[in-house]
């Protein structure tokens, strides 16, 4: 099976599990998941998450996080796809939910939110909202 978009998977992952109130997902690594992910858990959207190795197969386990049973990523949107990349200048970038929520943004200085984005004053590739 080849995977065309392995970010949407991911992000479909956590939304299926948090409707199913699952605690723990596993899917295949990659650096840019592992940098989306620890933008999450510095946010405070999940609990954690750890890099495993399994018999040669490098996975993720993420960890995720509720608060009185109920997810704490309430929508996780992929904006930015393949077929359609989007694009912000740093003046442009987007404000998600009024600010109680984040873009997450692929610039040249790395993967960040757009809250520090605008505070380096970079624009980049919108990877996803999360609020």
């Amino acid at each position: 099976m080849s995977m065309q978009d392995p970010i949407s998977d991911m992000l479909t992952h956590i939304r299926n599990c948090q409707n199913k109130n699952k605690k723990r997902i596993i899917i295949l690594f990659s650096n840019i998941k592992m940098e989306i992910l620890r933008i999450l858990k510095e946010e405070g959207y999940i609990k954690k998450y750890k890099k495993i190795n399994n018999n040669n197969i490098i996975l993720l386990e993420i960890i995720l996080k509720y608060f009185k049973n109920k997810p704490v990523i309430e929508n996780i949107k992929r904006i930015s796809k393949p077929s359609l990349r989007i694009y912000k200048k740093k003046k442009n970038l987007p404000i998600v939910m009024n600010y109680l929520g984040i873009a997450i943004i692929s610039t040249s200085k790395g993967i960040m939110s757009d809250n520090l984005a605008r505070k380096n004053g970079i624009g980049g590739e919108i990877i996803c909202y999360v609020y």
